[in-house]
This record gives structure tokens, C-alpha cells and sequence, in this order.
């Protein structure tokens, strides 16, 4: 018996039947494929799409995202790789509000407004030319600008003003045909497709998808017979959102996670079925039988379809020159007035490059890039903003020339063709470093304003999934409860989970899919991930532990959402959202393309980075301020340039605040480095970064520099290039000249080298690489083991290596806040402070190490501080408990005021308000302040509790009688009343029936208020205690000989797992005499994770390790370290800090710490 369903799959057929199909095999193109930039209406990748269509046979493939081309390099440059046409195209959003005539619209094209509550309709266009994508990008800008992130949606008036050039597909459920027959029937869906067949003439085309689905079948029909009746073709897409039938389960989890619903309360929201992957020609030609037309005319107007990213037409801005200048004429001139200046002396090395850069820019058509990077550091100057390129650009003399770097590249003899080469064929790269905030905001506004607001644009970045928020977004969805879902992103978290990362893919990309196992197949014997589970109280072998873990991996990498680069800008000539549609940044007075810099580069588009630098604005501020409090002018550009001063603390690892050495990792090896001159500051900023750490080029590096290895050289030919690191290679432009020297590679076959191994790397491409090399270095006669050598040099290394322009340009400002941490503390501490957040250590640290360096740290104080901290005149010193001074340091009587920044919950607006009334007239008294400042009662709390109302009392009881803490906190609870007649008879300084705090409450109290203390260590109010325990100081494990079984402890400032460390965690362990390393093993840090990440404070007990002038405990042992008071023995407290011998737990001091990955 012929079943329901077959006779009525028959009938359809007989209806639709339109003759015999072709002999030959079916054409078809997909024309509707989103991508994961849909942001959660996508679950594949761009080039994912790629490698299914690829596989399926399809010769093109509509990469068309909601509301933009956010995918559509990557999808083009795969694409272009794998012999696949890239179609660009967009889903709009269209939206009835702002539609001038709503119901008629220009020439009556406009349909009516659907009723409200209903979702907006979707377009689907697609570009046929250069003027169908300008208008695109152009639409798609309209919608965008001006509306709130993540709300763009464009009206049936823009459209009709952007469609020439584009194709339109009347779409599927949310498209306007299927909306107009469901609200309307046939007469409105027919009268919609006059309507778009005007605004589209010869462009409209009637979208089928056929999902198995019975309503989308009645819906198709009418789609049929009104496409037919109009003469208007029909195409057939597959509506695909996911690039294998697989994928549905992923996409199902991102329907919810864009729902905000676990998957179990989903229901209709989710897509029933499995079929909107990409489908072959066969597959499509099966569910199409009776309509074989519409595949025919897919693939027509899918070769119809002209454009690809190929045919940008992006063009660099024109720059302003002089009469009679060309941009190549006034580039020259303008080089070699700046060389004259800037070589000292302009040697005939010095011209002859300059002459070499000069005519290789001006055969690449590039001078105009280069004056307007000069524009924007000339206004930098202008403006006194501290201003210095960085990245490859250090080694171009041209630049040097221009100011735009400060970086000699003759004296370094850095390599030019690492910069620019003409084998490279794109745009060279300049990075400039400004002071983070305010100024470099000052900067990227005048580029907004000398190329206009559709001409200058930030880059994006794309924020995709990750570990932390992978987890918690896949566990909701799954609808694990808010505990589970907060332990499960906790325990697979960066710094906790990284230790196994690597096991579960490579490191930094996408992790594989968990493999599925089928019920009752054995499971595997334990993995990474089933031992976290089970640290987290989770069984791996749950059913939805084991589908969480499938999805949890799956969903890493893909798009989350767009934010912005940190300093990357785009500069056109004209308008720039006709190559890339624009968007509202987050940041007022911004906007953003939608593609960030490895797209741009990709496409030819010139990104001008102006990197926030911390250092740079911390220096910004101290040079000044050394100039008003010293009258001592600092020239950046020409200090003393190796100062012993500065090469003593960086040999004693003292380097708590300077730039790029304040590390642990930099702190442990600063000693085997022993740096006695610049350049080897430039190695020592380069060789603790991961690519000399996976090279293997450390520790054959610090044994050569010890002298317990001789230094040798893989052939005699490579001695000039590696002299200055003994023989090992740390930087890539060394690869690079080792390429050139060995195997004879020109300066831009060596870059495109480098540039070839930083790519995902195939097997057939390294071999080739290989035998070029061979090849070149047997015809040179390198040939046995010096080849090997070299050959592994080089393919190993030269993916991780560091530049030498980059380190080189660190070093120079490295070796600044040294010189000026040592010559100008005061001033050197105030500018970190100010600039904070940035380092690698808390402002609590800072404060220490300043106070251990001689210089005086003083409390917030309503009367004396301002906003920020400020430098004054003071002749205190640092008491006993802060140690002895750095014989390095130079103390100039001057002290540090804390910022009224630093008291916690403090409003700005409120902290100012009381720097400018202070100035005005001093607060005689809380209620004086109270009522000239209004101030919440919260934020006069916090203020008493942080001693910072000390000096709220008449002029004359100020130094004799100033307000202690609980007597500000008595009258602040006062001030804050409503004023009767009541309270207006207490007087200000009425007692407080309290007891004073004592000393330790009150370092308590800074903690809870500030987040740092300016008063005693908290260790050293605990150290008495501490050493009848037979824990020892840092300054005496300092003294004990190597190998010493020591016990020593305190606050724990850094928690470290590098990812390099393999597994090894480093503890910064600090108190009142200095800072420690503990360094504890894969198993030990496991077997006390809960310890070792939840206590503020740790006794470590291990064995001393002083190798090469380093310090560092290899713990064995752990235990807390309360920070309370209860540690306090009574005998240390003074006769006003009588407590009760012991009672309840105290309140601990908290030290603020950083944990890092």
C-alpha cells in the first residue's frame, strides 16, 4: 500500500513537473550561506564553508551574513586558495521606522509597516559589480551609524537609494514575500514583488529552500505561481547556516545562547530538522525535481555575478603638498633635512641606505604613506604628545630620518627588507606607541578630522569564544544551574585550565571536536579535560558532561561579537564606507569597519596602528614633573646612554616598574644576562618571549653568556650575523640574513620566507622551503652537519622569533624608566601610580617598592591630595621594617602624595570637587567637607576608614592633633544626618565612644579602603611571630647558601602558569624586606590548587636556588599564612592596642595579587 505521504510527495511532483530533466548532471551554486559572522545565526567558520563546498563540488558559493561583510575576506581568501568563487553579499535587516512615506515611498515602492511586534523583515542582496558593493557597503553603513550596537537596521528609502549594481532574493521565512503572502495572501505577495522588481528591474529573483518541512511547501507554491505569473526567474537555495549536517547540534546550542533560553525551553525557536548545511548539485536536484529551472538559474546567476574582493578599488589618501613638490620630491627633501639632523655623524652608510629606501619607495608608489605617518607624529610634536614608532618600521633609516622612529638602523645594522622588500607586494607596516588616555585619543581624532568621518575609521576585533566564556555559555545553554555553570568556567578558565590546553589542540587555535563514543563503548583511561571535571565535582562520564565537552570544543574560535583594535586605523581617499561598511564604536565619537587588520592586509587596506603604551604616558607626566619639583630638564631623546646606575639595578633584578623588565621571568634571568650595555638590553627584551623559549635559545644563550660554553658558529659565513647573541639566533631578521648569507635568498625572498612559515604549515610547503634552502646552501658549499644546523635554524625558529626593531625600540624606553626610577624616584613612582592600570605588578607592590627605595609614600589626605598622586617636599625617611635603600637610588628629599584615585568608590567628579575646593580654603572639619563636597555616605565612609580625613581639624591642632580614623568615622556618621537642632548643638570634634584602631586594623583598613597600604608591610607587623615559627625574611633567604632547606613566606603578589612552563606554577611571595619566587611542580601545584589559589598568604618550605645571582624557593611544602591579626603576638602591640588575648577570627588583610596565564 502506497503510504499518506508518497502519494502526496506525488502529487507535488505532477503539479510542478515542468518537463524531463537535463541529460547532463545538474548545475548548481549555493547562493544563501551565513557564516559564524552572523553572530550566533551562523555555526561554521568562513573557511569551513570553503572546505565543505570544496568537497561537494561547488563552483561558487554566497557568503551572506546579517547586516554585513564581516566574513567575506576570509571566506575570499580561502576561497581564491581553493579554487572556489566567492559571491559577496549581505542579509539586511530592514526596518519600516524612518521611511519618509510609509505607505507609498518613492515612486509607491515602499510596502506598508507590518504590525508592531513583529520581527523586522529580512533582504537578501547580492553584489553583480564595483557599484553594486559600493552601494552595499553604503546601505549597510546607513543602518549602522547613528543607531545602537547591535540594533542596525536599514529602511525601504535607503534601499531603494542604494540598489543599483545588487541582486535580491526574496528569502524564506523572514523575508518580505513570505511575510506579505502570510499577512496578506497572493494579492500581496504580488503586489510586493512589483514593488522590488521596480526598485530591482532585471534583479529580482523568487528564493525557494525546500527543508522537508510541510508550511514551508505551501508557502513555496505561492512563490512558484506568483513567479511565474510576474515572468520573474525562480533560484534554489539551501538557506545554509552550518557547513555540515553535523554542525546542527552547535547550532542549535547558539539558538539558544541568542535566546537567552536553556535548550530544553527552546522549543520553536529552534530550526526543526537538520538540513540548512551546504548541499551538493545531486541533493539539491533531488529536492528540486519537479523544478529543475531553479537550480539551472542559481548557477547562471551565480556566473552572472562578477564581483570579488579582488576589485576593492581602494585608494590611499592624496597628501597636501608644497607647489611644485611631487610626494617622491618633497619625501627626499624632507629625509635628508631630518637625516642631517638625526645621524650623528650622516656617514656614507648612513646615505648610501637612505639613498637604497628612498628609490625602492619611490618605486612602489609609496611616498604618500610615508607623509602622512610623518603628518601624524609632526602634529604629535606640535601637540608635545610623546610620540615613537615601533615594530618592523625601526628598521628603515627613512623613518629614522622622519622622526617617526628613534632607533638608529645603520648603527644596529638592522635589516631594511624585514620593513619593506619589492617581492612583498603590499603595504608596509608602522606602528606608533602613544601615551594611553586622553592623548592618544587627541591623536586619533585629528586623523578622523584631517580625512573625514566616512574616511578614517578604527579596525575591528573579533571577540571570539574562548575558554572561560565558552564554558559558561555552552553550560546555560545546556541548562546546568548557575553554581555548575560558575564552577564549570571557573575550572576551564585560561590560568587554570591552560596547564592542558595544549592537550586537547594546538596552542592558541581551535580545539578538535571531542570524538562522540557510542553507548557502551569503553571510555577512554582519563584525559585533561576528565580530570578537571572531576576536580570541579563533576563526573566526565555523565551523559551531559560528555555532551557539554562535545559542544565546549566545538564552539571555541568562532565570532562572539566585533569590538574595536586597540590603535588600528584605515585612512581612503573619498569615502571609505564604499570599501567596508562602517559601524558605531563602543567609545563615543568612533567608528569602526568591519573587518579587522589581518583582513585589511589581506585586501591592500593601509592600517595605521596608534598604540595606547602605559610607559609612554607614565613618562609623559614624570618629565614635567621632574622639571617643576627639580629643576632638572630630562631630554628623553638624549640621555646619558649607559649610565652604571641603571645597569646596577637591572643586574640586581631590581625592577619592580620598568618597562618590559619587570617580569618574573625577566627578574629571574636579568642576572645570567648581566647587561653592561644597550644592546644587551635589546636581547634581554627579546629572549623571554615564547619564541626563543619553544626555540630551544635560551639556555644555550645564558650558558655562552656565563662562559661555561664555548661560542661557536653552525658555519664560519654566519659569524657577523650572530656575534653580538654568541652564536645563537634570537631575532627573525637574524633568520632572515642567515637565508641570504647561506643559502643566497634576496632581503624580500627571505622576508616572504618568514612570512610563508607563519601560516598554517603544510607538509608539501615546508618541503619545498627545505629544498630551496639545501640547494642553496649546497651550491655554497654548506653542506653535512653545518646544513642540518642550519636548515633547523631556520624552520623551527623562524615562526617565533622576535624582531630586533621591535626589542630595539622596548629597550630604548626600557632603559628610560630605569634612568628615571633611579635618577628621579619621586617623580618615577608618582607616573606609575597615575598611570595604573598597566605592568605586571598591583599599585600595593609599587608603593613598597618604592618605600624600600628610599622614597617616602604618604596617605590620601582630603586637604593635601589631589585626583592623581602628587610629588611634595618631604624629609621623612622609611622606617626599620621597609629595609635599606638601594645604594643605586638617589633620594632627593621629595615624597609621594597619594591620589584621591585610590580610595575605593570614590567618585571622580567627587575627588575633583575636593582638590578644587582644598585649594580654595582647607576642610576645617568633616561637616566642613560634608557640606562644601556632597558627597554620599558611603564615600565619606571610606574616606575616614582610609585616614584620608586626618587633617580635617582647625590649622593649629593639625600636626599636633590630627583626626584618627575611628573619630573621623564617628563625626562622618554625624555630618551625613539631616542638621537639627539636635546635631547642630554636637560639636565637630565630639569623642567617639570607640576604641582607636590599632595599628594592624588600621593597615587592615587600608587594604579594605585603598587596595594598598602607605603605612608598615602587613609582614611586618606579623614577623615576630614569624620567626619564633622559623620563618625567615626574603633579605635573609637572601643570605643562606645554595640549596639551603629554607621556611620563609608572605603575601602572594603574582600567581604565573606560562604556557611555555609546561605545567610549573611561579609564586611571588612578597614582605616587608622584598619579593621571592616559589616555583612548584605540575603535581605539588594540583595537589594544593585550592591552597596555593585561594590564601593571600603562603609558608613555603624548599630548597634555595641562587644559580647566576637569581633567588627563588623550589617549594616542597605549603602553608597558609593568615594575614590577621590573630597573628599578631600580643607582646609586638602597644600599650593602646590591648586586646582581648583571643576571640573570633579577625579581619585579614588582603593583598591585592595578579594572576596570570
Amino acid at each position: 500500500m502506497v503510504s499518506p505521504g508518497a502519494r502526496k510527495e506525488k502529487l507535488r511532483q505532477r503539479e510542478f513537473a515542468r518537463g524531463a530533466l537535463p541529460l547532463r548532471g545538474p548545475r548548481y551554486a549555493e547562493l544563501r550561506a551565513a557564516s559564524g559572522f552572523s553572530f550566533l545565526e551562523g555555526a561554521s567558520d568562513p573557511e569551513d564553508l570553503v572546505d565543505q563546498a570544496v568537497v561537494l563540488g561547488l563552483p561558487a558559493v554566497a557568503l551572506v551574513d546579517r547586516n554585513g561583510v564581516y566574513g567575506a575576506p576570509r571566506f575570499h581568501k580561502a576561497a581564491r586558495a581553493a579554487g572556489l568563487k566567492a559571491l559577496v553579499g549581505a542579509e539586511a535587516i530592514v526596518s519600516p521606522q524612518g521611511t519618509r512615506q510609509p505607505h507609498r515611498g518613492p515612486l509607491g515602492l515602499v510596502p506598508p509597516p507590518p504590525p508592531p511586534g513583529t520581527p523586522p523583515e529580512r533582504l537578501t542582496l547580492l553584489v553583480a559589480s564595483r557599484e553594486g558593493y559600493r552601494n552595499l557597503c553604503r546601505l549597510l553603513t546607513a543602518g549602522a551609524l547613528g543607531k545602537p550596537k547591535g540594533e542596525a537596521a536599514v529602511t525601504w528609502d535607503e534601499v531603494a537609494a542604494h540598489a543599483e549594481g545588487l541582486h535580491v532574493l526574496t528569502g524564506g521565512d523572514e523575508g518580505p514575500l513570505a511575510r506579505a503572502l502570510s499577512s496578506g495572501g497572493l494579492p500581496a505577495g504580488r503586489k510586493l514583488l512589483g514593488r522590488l522588481a521596480a526598485l530591482f528591474p532585471g534583479r529580482l529573483h523568487v528564493e525557494l529552500q525546500r527543508h522537508l518541512l510541510r508550511e514551508e511547501e505551501h508557502v513555496n507554491r505561492a512563490r512558484v505561481e506568483l513567479a511565474r505569473a510576474l515572468r520573474l526567474p525562480l533560484v534554489a537555495t539551501n538557506g545554509v547556516r552550518y557547513a555540515r549536517r553535523e554542525d546542527k547540534e552547535l547550532f542549535d546550542v547558539m539558538t539558544s545562547i541568542r535566546h537567552h533560553v536553556p535548550l530544553d525551553s527552546a522549543g520553536r525557536l529552534l530550526d526543526p530538522g537538520r538540513e540548512r548545511h551546504l548541499k551538493g548539485a545531486g541533493e539539491m536536484a533531488a529536492l528540486f525535481a519537479d523544478l529543475p529551472e531553479a537550480l539551472e538559474n542559481a548557477a547562471d546567476l551565480a556566473a552572472r555575478l562578477d564581483f570579488t574582493l579582488h576589485d576593492l578599488g581602494y585608494r590611499f589618501p592624496t597628501f597636501p603638498l608644497p607647489p611644485g613638490e611631487t610626494p617622491a620630491s618633497f619625501l627626499r627633501r624632507i629625509t635628508w633635512e631630518g637625516a642631517r639632523t638625526r645621524f650623528k655623524p650622516l656617514t656614507a652608510k648612513a646615505q648610501a641606505q637612505l639613498q637604497k629606501e628612498l628609490d625602492l619607495i619611490e618605486k612602489l608608489d609609496l611616498p604618500g604613506y610615508f607623509l602622512i605617518v610623518r603628518d601624524v607624529i609632526q602634529f604629535c610634536k606640535r601637540e608635545g604628545i610623546l610620540a615613537q614608532g615601533r615594530g618592523s618600521a625601526a628598521n628603515s633609516a627613512v623613518c629614522y630620518a622622519l622622526s617617526i622612529t628613534a632607533v638608529d638602523p645603520v648603527k644596529m645594522e638592522l635589516l631594511f627588507e624585514r620593513f619593506l622588500s619589492e617581492e612583498r607586494g603590499e603595504w608596509p607596516d608602522i606602528d606608533l606607541d602613544l601615551p594611553s588616555g586622553d592623548a592618544r585619543e587627541k591623536v586619533i581624532q585629528h586623523v578622523y578630522t584631517t580625512y573625514g568621518r566616512h574616511g578614517a575609521a578604527m579596525t575591528a576585533n573579533v571577540i571570539t569564544y574562548r575558554d572561560r566564556s565558552a564554558a559558561r555559555e555552552v553550560a546555560k545553554a545546556l541548562g546546568f544551574s548557575t553554581e555548575q555553570v560558575d564552577r564549570l568556567a571557573k575550572h576551564l578558565g585560561k590560568w587554570s585550565f591552560g596547564e592542558f590546553r595544549d592537550a586537547l589542540g594546538e596552542p592558541g587555535g581551535r580545539v578538535p571536536p571531542s570524538p562522540l563514543r557510542a553507548p557502551g563503548e569503553d571510555p577512554p583511561i582519563d584525559t585533561p579535560f576528565a580530570a578537571e571535571m572531576r576536580r570541579a565535582g563533576f563526573d566526565p562520564e555523565d551523559v551531559r558532561i560528555r555532551h557539554f565537552e562535545r559542544l565546549w570544543t566545538r564552539i571555541q574560535n568562532l565570532p562572539r561579537h566585533l569590538g574595536q583594535h586597540s590603535g588600528g586605523m584605515v585612512v581612503a581617499a573619498g569615502r571609505l564606507d564604499e570599501v567596508v561598511p562602517l559601524e558605531p564604536a563602543a567609545m563615543q565619537d568612533r567608528v569602526v569597519i568591519q573587518w579587522d587588520k589581518d583582513d585589511c592586509a589581506d585586501l591592500g587596506i593601509v592600517k595605521i596602528d596608534l598604540l595606547g603604551l602605559g610607559m609612554l604616558g607614565a613618562i609623559a607626566e614624570m618629565v614635567p614633573t621632574i622639571e617643576r619639583h627639580e629643576k632638572v630638564v630630562v631630554d628623553l631623546a638624549h640621555l646619558p646612554p649607559d649610565d652604571p646606575a641603571v645597569y646596577e639595578i637591572l643586574n640586581a633584578a631590581d625592577t619592580v616598574g620598568l618597562f618590559q623588565v619587570e617580569s618574573r621571568a625577566q627578574m629571574a634571568s636579568l642576572p645570567r644576562n648581566a647587561p653592561r650595555r644597550f644592546y644587551d638590553l635589546v636581547i634581554q627584551v627579546a629572549i623571554i618571549r615564547p619564541g626563543p623559549i619553544v626555540g630551544g635559545m635560551v639556555r644555550p644563550f645564558f650558558d655562552r653568556r656565563q662562559g661555561r660554553v664555548p661560542v661557536e658558529y653552525p658555519h664560519p659565513s654566519l659569524e657577523p650575523i650572530l656575534e653580538r647573541t654568541l652564536g645563537v639566533p634570537l631575532f627573525q631578521e637574524q633568520l632572515l640574513r642567515i637565508a641570504m648569507v647561506a643559502a643566497g635568498f634576496t632581503g624580500g625572498e627571505a622576508e616572504e620566507l618568514r612570512r610563508a612559515m607563519g601560516f598554517k604549515r603544510s607538509s608539501e610547503r615546508m618541503a619545498a622551503i627545505e629544498a630551496r634552502l639545501r640547494a642553496g646552501m649546497t651550491a655554497r658549499g654548506i653542506t653535512g652537519e653545518a646544513q642540518e644546523q642550519i636548515v633547523k635554524s631556520i624552520t623551527s625558529f623562524a615562526l617565533y622569533g622576535f624582531p630586533e626593531s621591535h626589542a630595539a625600540s622596548f629597550a630604548l624606553i626600557a632603559y628610560a624608566s630605569g634612568y628615571l626610577k633611579v635618577h628621579h624616584p619621586a617623580a618615577f613612582f608618582a607616573g606609575l601610580l597615575n598611570a595604573w592600570p598597566m605592568g605586571f605588578y598591583h599599585p600595593a607592590t609599587l608603593v613598597k617598592d618604592a618605600q624600600r627605595h628610599g622614597t617616602p609614600m604618604l596617605p590620601a589626605d582630603v586637604n593635601l591630595s589631589g585626583w592623581g598622586c602628587r610629588v611634595e617636599g618631604c624629609a621623612t625617611r622609611p622606617g626599620p621594617e621597609l629595609g635599606t635603600p638601594s645604594p643605586a637610588v638617589v633620594t632627593p628629599g621629595l615624597a609621594v602624595r597619594m591620589g584621591l584615585r585610590y580610595v575605593r568608590g570614590l567618585r571622580q567628579s567627587v575627588g575633583e570637587a575636593i582638590e578644587r575646593e582644598a585649594a580654595r580654603r582647607p576642610f576645617a572639619s568633616v561637616r566642613d567637607l560634608v557640606r562644601r563636597c556632597v558627597l554620599r555616605e558611603d564615600e565619606v565612609t571610606v574616606l575616614a576608614h582610609a585616614g584620608a580625613l586626618a587633617s580635617c581639624v582647625e590649622e593649629t591642632e593639625r600636626r599636633a592633633a590630627p583626626l584618627t580614623r575611628r573619630s573621623a568615622l564617628w563625626q562622618a556618621a554625624a555630618a551625613v544626618r539631616d542638621d537639627g537642632e539636635l546635631y547642630q548643638a554636637l560639636e565637630d570634634r565630639s569623642p567617639s565612644p570607640l576604641p582607636e584602631m590599632s595599628s594592624f586594623e588600621e593597615t587592615v583598613a587600608d587594604y579594605v579602603s585603598t587596595g594598598l597600604t602607605t603605612g608598615p608591610h602587613v609582614l611586618a607587623h606579623l614577623r615576630p611571630a614569624l620567626t619564633r615559627r622559623g620563618v625567615l625574611s626574603v633579605a635573609e633567604v637572601s643570605r643562606q647558601p645554595d640549596g639551603a632547606w629554607v621556611k620563609t613566606g608572605g603575601a602572594v603578589i603574582v600567581r604565573q602558569r606560562p604556557g611555555t612552563a609546561h605545567g610549573f606554577v611561579f609564586l611571588s611571595i612578597e614582605d616587608e624586606t622584598g619579593i621571592l619566587q616559589a616555583i612548584l611542580r605540575p603535581d605539588l601545584f594540583r595537589e594544593n590548587r585550592a591552597l596555593v589559589v585561594g590564601s593571600p598568604g603562603l609558608v613555603v618550605e624548599g630548597r634555595l636556588q641562587t644559580k647566576d645571582g637569581t633567588l627563588s624557593v623550589r617549594a616542597e611544602r605549603f602553608e597558609r599564612l593568615s594575614l590577621s591579626e590573630d597573628e599578631v603576638e600580643p607582646a609586638t602591640r602597644g600599650a593602646g592596642d590591648a586586646r582581648p588575648p583571643r576571640g573570633p577570627a579577625r579581619e585579614e588583610a588582603t593583598v591585592p595579587s595578579h594572576d596570570f596565564r
